[in-house]
């Protein structure tokens, strides 16, 4: 199981680092960099870049097909590494994550003809998140990313149920972030933080509801993990990878405040916005991360897994 290991997190490192690019395209405005062309950036596989945007979203398809190389190297790692039970969980997972990430891809060219519309982007960005969630079960399959660690110590359900609840908060406020970025107007529709203030009058009211609904999610998110990271840190029986991964999300809440109100005070400036969005990504991921140790933990160890 080591190549499926390494193999596993390689996956979700190049997919986290294509999810970081895909803020990058909306937030710079270079959906529309390579023209309506897919999978040809306009008209050549290398096209001059005389343009950001032009470097910006070849550079992000560019990622997209590692992505689609990674998924398929594990999927055939997962394919010879054996019958036995463990290794038959990690194909199934790996085998998802093939079938996702094919449909991620076709929904990028469908995002690309369609002039990069606010819907099919969201859409196109909610399908990656979920590939990167599944990417993540088949490491912690594996036995990476702690999963070897997380089923040998054991934790409660409880724990799994209130990360898990805190994943779902999570996945939901960066989808709703990806709307905020795609939504003309939404981003700079509240000046003040953490109130909205008064929005612009170019600006619709609209904008400024949906930026508001994207900052109440933010915050029930910044206190729910806060409250589980001490109650997981707490609790007597829980694994300590869990409370470590815990940790390290109620860490990045902090950051994502801080990152959230400097967008706001400094009037958005692009390193920043791309900063808020990558650690928003990162809270999902490590939230979802210690929802499914959480959930190998309570399960307990099994003695097939213990063989791989």
């Amino acid at each position: 199981m080591i190549s499926t290991r390494r193999l596993s997190v390689l996956a979700v490192t190049v997919t986290y680092l294509q999810l970081m690019l895909g803020g990058i395209v909306r937030i710079t405005g270079s959906g529309m960099g390579c023209g309506d062309q897919w999978p040809k950036c306009n008209g050549s596989w290398i096209p001059p870049f005389t343009q950001p945007t032009v470097m910006i979203e070849w550079t992000h398809r560019l990622m997209a097909l590692l992505v689609v190389l990674s998924v398929g190297s594990l999927l055939a790692a997962a394919w010879h590494a054996g019958n036995e039970p463990r290794a038959l969980r990690v194909f199934r997972s790996a085998a998802t994550a093939f079938v996702l990430v094919i449909g991620v891809a076709l929904l990028g060219m469908v995002t690309v003809k369609l002039g990069n519309t606010a819907l099919a982007t969201v859409a196109h960005w909610t399908l990656a998140m979920t590939l990167l969630g599944v990417l993540l079960a088949a490491a912690v399959r594996t036995g990476a990313l702690g999963g070897d660690s997380a089923t040998a110590q054991g934790a409660t359900h409880r724990a799994a149920r209130s990360v898990g609840a805190g994943a779902a908060l999570a996945f939901a406020t960066v989808v709703l972030g990806g709307l905020v970025a795609k939504t003309a107007g939404a981003a700079a529709a509240c000046p003040s933080f953490p109130l909205c203030g008064a929005t612009p009058v170019d600006i619709a009211p609209s904008a400024a509801q949906l930026q508001m609904a994207h900052r109440v999610l933010a915050f029930v998110l910044f206190f729910h993990v806060l409250a589980i990271a001490s109650a997981v840190r707490r609790r007597a029986g829980e694994s300590l990878v869990v409370k470590r991964v815990t940790a390290i999300a109620a860490g990045l809440v902090l950051l994502q405040v801080a990152f959230g109100a400097a967008v706001i005070l400094m009037t958005m400036p692009v390193a920043l916005r791309i900063a808020h969005e990558a650690t928003g990504v990162a809270i999902w991921m490590v939230l979802f991360l210690a929802a499914y140790l959480a959930s190998a933990a309570a399960t307990g160890p099994r003695k097939s897994d213990l063989v791989g």
